[in-house]
């Protein structure tokens, strides 16, 4: 998000909540919320691609629904009404071709409407086979579930990624010589790929709630939560969609500073970091190990202030309509240990991937027949989970040295933890001390996490070894 969409975000809250009568705020926010995507991505060199993405989006959300709807849930007038506005909504935003290019919504020219109207029609009919002609599409969850991982593993791996702009760009009649895996940016897929296999999987193991059309695609692209989190849940998110309240001075007064925090944390603190935070180019130029550690601290808070300043943003606009999104940081950099900085770190990406891959990992290597110990159990567990985290941030090596760099530093945490149990509970006596400890542990897990950040910033693998030894290492053992 931009400052213009973050200006144009409060200012439809204002309008929304004085001129939406509330039993319509529900409708505005899918309304709302459908233009939103399309506005907010960003344009793309491949002819009508930036189209293509949010209304991908759109069917892709619409055909989860269908698949996860509650066993007895039937097809309501309600529905048929939430399918016909986004179709409306996205016939009216293909008719942007024919206008200026300064009155569009869209980055940059819709796609023929021809064309729109196929792809529509298609995922309409679809979506009526599923979710009124088919009585048990519960079978589709797991390919549903498959499906979405693969095209994340395309979007994420960069030869993949270029094989397939490649493709893309002939299919649009142009130059496949110039494709690059950075022209499929599609913007908050991989935050509406959390939210559908959160959907796909609780209703597999029947945690899911019923949930209409209108209730399921608007907590799917929620627009303040759809660029960079948090991660909601569907159950948290349907009872405030369906109360949302009036105006009110306090909430919107705590949304506005939530926002103003934000605002101040990415766009002055985290952009200012940025012009002498660690990357390729300021690694290469850096003539000393002390540069160094001052380019690695300078990106180790731009990281935590662009981030953090992101999620003030979404809480903040939320408030202001009335939806309550979740906490994403609490003071990370302040926790005494790596466990407890991520519970602190991107709390519901942490929370998603403990209930999605760490909790069936465990429950499946617990009931094989030689199960592993504790040890084994809690180090697969671990360094699993935190590579899966780095793996979504890309499919690179890079991202999995950092996913090992906290997979097994929260395995060794583990074992300091359980060997020194009787020792923290002495230290309850002695104050002072139990003090410093903590002092010293909040200072090696923050320089534990800052050296991790390395790996995170520099693709290079070769490149991150170096800075990591100008780092670590006097430069007479190097």
């Amino acid at each position: 998000m931009t400052l213009t969409h973050i200006l144009v975000f409060i200012a439809a809250a204002a309008l929304y909540l004085a001129l939406i009568p509330a039993r319509w705020r529900g409708w505005a926010l899918l309304a709302g919320s459908v233009v939103a995507i399309y506005w907010l991505q960003p344009p793309i060199r491949i002819r009508s691609l930036d189209f293509v993405f949010p209304t991908a989006t759109l069917i892709l959300a619409a055909l989860g629904w269908a698949i996860t709807r509650a066993p007895g849930q039937r097809w309501t007038r309600d529905d048929t009404a939430a399918a016909l506005v986004v179709a409306g909504l996205v016939i009216a935003l293909a008719l942007g071709r024919y206008l200026a290019p300064e009155l569009r919504v869209t980055p940059t020219r819709p796609p023929g409407l021809l064309n729109v109207a196929l792809a529509l029609g298609a995922g309409g009919a679809l979506l009526v086979v599923l979710g009124r002609g088919w009585r048990q599409p519960r079978r589709l969850i797991v390919p549903g579930m498959l499906a979405i991982l693969a095209l994340f593993v395309v979007l994420k791996t960069g030869p993949l990624a270029e094989s397939a702009a490649r493709l893309l760009r002939q299919a649009a009649g142009q130059s496949p010589d110039l494709a690059s895996a950075a022209e499929l940016e599609w913007l908050g897929f991989s935050y509406v790929a959390f939210r559908l296999i959160h959907t796909l999987r609780d209703r597999q193991t029947g945690k899911l709630p019923p949930l209409t059309l209108r209730e399921y695609l608007t907590y799917a692209i929620f627009f303040p939560a759809y660029t960079a989190g948090p991660i909601d849940r569907a159950e948290r998110f349907a009872p405030d969609l369906r109360d949302l309240p009036g105006p009110d001075p306090a909430r919107l007064t705590q949304g506005g500073a939530r926002i103003a925090v934000g605002i101040a944390k990415k766009f002055i603190l985290a952009d200012s970091l940025a012009l002498f935070a660690l990357n390729p180019t300021t690694a290469a130029q850096a003539e000393s190990g002390g540069a160094l550690w001052v380019l690695l601290y300078a990106y180790t808070f731009q990281l935590y202030f662009d981030f953090s300043g992101y999620t003030d943003i979404a809480i903040g606009i939320g408030q202001l309509y009335g939806i309550r999104l979740p906490e994403n940081f609490n003071r990370p950099y302040l926790r005494r240990n790596l466990t407890l900085f991520w519970q602190s770190w991107h709390i519901t990406l942490s929370q998603w991937v403990r209930f999605y891959v760490f909790s069936p990992l465990s429950r499946y290597l617990l009931t094989r027949r030689r199960k592993p110990s504790p040890l084994v159990l809690a180090l697969v567990g671990q360094v699993a989970t935190m590579v899966a985290i780095g793996l979504w941030h890309g499919v690179s090596g890079h991202f999995v040295v950092w996913g090992l760099w906290h997979g097994l530093g929260l395995f060794v945490h583990k074992l300091w933890s359980d060997r020194t149990r009787a020792l923290y509970l002495a230290l309850r006596e002695r104050p002072r001390a139990a003090l410093a400890l903590e002092i010293a542990g909040v200072i090696v897990t923050f320089h534990y996490v800052a050296l991790g950040w390395v790996w995170f910033a520099l693709p290079d693998l070769g490149v991150g070894w170096d800075v990591m030894a100008r780092l670590l290492l006097p430069a007479a053992l190097r």
